[in-house]
């Protein structure tokens, strides 16, 4: 995984799955000042399956009733229309190497946050994941 400090998160290209290396605060400004929508995913203590998917549902304030599955995941991610900004950051704090995951369900997700990135991208929306 790389690293990155401050990004410039309207840079298109850029976007993708980073290790934080500047403080949390400087990358909320950030994101304020460009106007992104922010998620905010505590994973301290947050172990299994089941438990990541209710966690990133709840950043997003997902609207609806969360399938817990991977697939639910996906569509949540790629989805995002009660959001709507001109790009998306999410943060998740206090995250382990293993993400709480096992390490088949921890390359299921890396691979879906992976591919969030490059649909986003697509849509010529940065989409931004910070592990802090």
């Amino acid at each position: 995984m790389d690293v990155v400090a401050a990004p410039q998160l309207n840079n298109l290209a850029a976007a993708g799955c980073y290790k934080l290396d500047s403080s949390v605060e400087l990358l909320l400004e950030l994101a304020d000042e460009a106007g992104f929508a922010l998620f905010e995913a505590d994973f301290k203590g947050i172990k299994g399956k089941k438990n990541v998917l209710n966690v990133l549902a709840g950043a997003t304030r997902f609207p609806g009733e969360f399938g817990e599955n991977w697939d639910a995941l996906v569509d949540l991610l790629c989805d995002l229309s009660w959001d709507a900004a001109p790009g998306y950051v999410l943060l998740l704090r206090n995250v382990s190497s293993t993400l709480g995951l096992s390490s088949n369900d921890r390359e299921i997700a890396q691979d879906i946050f992976d591919d969030t990135v490059v649909y986003w991208r697509q849509r010529n929306k940065p989409f931004w994941i910070f592990f802090a």
